[in-house]
């Protein structure tokens, strides 16, 4: 039996999933959450097989929580279910090492057997995630991306300077280079683009 937890912070699709998926006769719902800190310590607490794991939830996002467990080396394979074909999401969820990454509104056929395919070994990612990735690359280097991160937070240049050790002259330099790059006019929509890509 597949042991699944279910973090989704959408209370019908949460509990729409979770009847679905308990209808597989190989599956079972052991636990539902709608945070992801409370998905984090669910899946420390219950050890499910595999998480199904929205990216935009309140407390941290699926992949802070994919993060926190790559971090630890827990063995549940995490799927991340997004409405969101960004990029940036993408890049970041690759990175992290989740097992699988699709679209919410494939059928449960397909989401039962990938999370089948995922408990076998494989990874499963969307094609439509993965073209828009190849056909949107990510222009912003580590350093510009914690930078734009940083002035995203609130922070103003000199507060950035401090944080990073870095000269004045250096931050505005990188701050110019990310405006550039992100075809902006100014911090503010450069800020606004990246998010909407999911770059930072």
């Amino acid at each position: 039996m597949i042991k699944i937890l279910v973090a989704e912070d959408q209370r019908m699709l949460l509990g729409a999933l979770s009847s679905l998926l308990d209808m597989e006769e190989d599956m079972e719902v052991i636990s539902q959450t709608m945070n992801g800190q409370e998905a984090f310590e669910a899946i420390v607490n219950h050890q499910p097989d595999v998480c199904l794991m929205d990216i935009e939830m309140p407390g941290c996002s699926g992949l802070d929580v994919a993060g926190k467990l790559a971090e630890i080396s827990h063995p549940c394979k995490i799927i991340i279910l997004t409405t969101f074909a960004r990029p940036g999401y993408f890049e970041r969820a690759v990175k992290t090492g989740v097992h699988g990454y699709l679209l919410k509104d494939g059928s449960i056929d397909d989401l039962s057997n990938s999370i089948r395919k995922v408990v076998s070994g494989q990874r499963v990612f969307s094609p439509e995630l993965m073209m828009t990735t190849m056909t949107q690359e990510n222009p912003l280097t580590e350093r510009e991306q914690e930078i734009l991160q940083l002035a995203a937070s609130g922070m103003t240049t000199k507060e950035i300077t401090k944080e990073l050790f870095l000269s004045h002259g250096t931050v505005r330099n990188y701050i110019s280079e990310i405006i550039h790059k992100l075809e902006a006019k100014n911090r503010i929509e450069a800020i606004k683009n990246a998010e909407k890509k999911g770059w930072i």
